[in-house]
């Protein structure tokens, strides 16, 4: 049997500060096979490494990503609230990151999650996309997102890019959906894995991504229907 992928969630983000260089670098080390991050849009219109639309709960900050412009984020502690140690962190933007991936040595796969769902960023898949052939890295990177017009967005943009439709719980709708927007994945939590919809994502094409699983058992169950990449906080120890 061939060994699954792991994808650090936000990076190895069960020991260290979520979305941040440290957490990616430490994920890297792990062994892991790629890394999910998610993005959004600055104030002055440059592309962010957060997960929330408020900087809120892992910052020392406050108010929404979209209020603050890049330099005002950069001056952010993004690291203290896990522990006092990594108070150097900072607020990562896209551009850091493809950058990091170029560094020798770094083969990592990148899971972009564009976070558009709650907050609509007027030309966040332009600009993605844009980074992305700056550094010609394409192959790659994923591009997710729960919005499913925004994925539709990415594909009549870019007719090549990997793309991942990412739903919750027991999505009926998934193949449907996924087929509709062009997309080449789904990413799903364990419970459709799990459920008789993941046998029509298999013979529909779709290979599925499954997150967050940190637990062994759930992983080996997960392995035993099939499913062959997940994403997790702790890639060490599912390594």
């Amino acid at each position: 049997m061939t060994a699954p992928l792991i994808y650090a969630h936000r990076g190895a983000s069960g020991a260290f500060p979520e979305n941040t260089m440290r957490a990616f670098e430490e994920a890297r080390k792990a062994g892991a096979a790629g890394i999910e991050l998610d993005v959004q849009l600055s104030k002055d219109g440059q592309v962010v490494i957060i997960h929330d639309e408020t900087v809120d709960r892992t910052t020392d900050g406050m108010g929404y990503v979209q209020d603050h412009t890049l330099p005002q984020l950069k001056k952010l502690d993004a690291g203290s609230w896990v522990a006092p140690s990594f108070s150097d962190e900072r607020i990562p933007t896209l551009n850091e990151l493809l950058q990091w991936m170029t560094e020798d040595g770094n083969s990592i796969t990148v899971n972009i999650e564009l976070k558009n769902d709650v907050t609509q960023y007027k030309g966040l898949e332009l600009k993605v996309l844009a980074l992305i052939d700056t550094y010609q890295i394409e192959d790659r990177i994923i591009l997710a997102s729960f919005n499913p017009l925004s994925l539709k967005q990415v594909r009549a943009l870019n007719p090549t890019i990997e793309t991942g439709y990412l739903v919750i719980g027991k999505a009926d709708y998934a193949v449907e959906l996924t087929t509709e927007i062009g997309a080449d994945a789904i990413h799903c939590q364990p419970a459709y894995a799990l459920s008789p919809y993941a046998e029509e994502a298999k013979q529909a094409g779709f290979p599925l991504r499954v997150y967050t699983v940190n637990e062994r058992d759930e992983l080996e169950r997960l392995t035993k229907a099939g499913i062959d990449t997940f994403m997790t906080d702790h890639p060490a120890l599912l390594k």
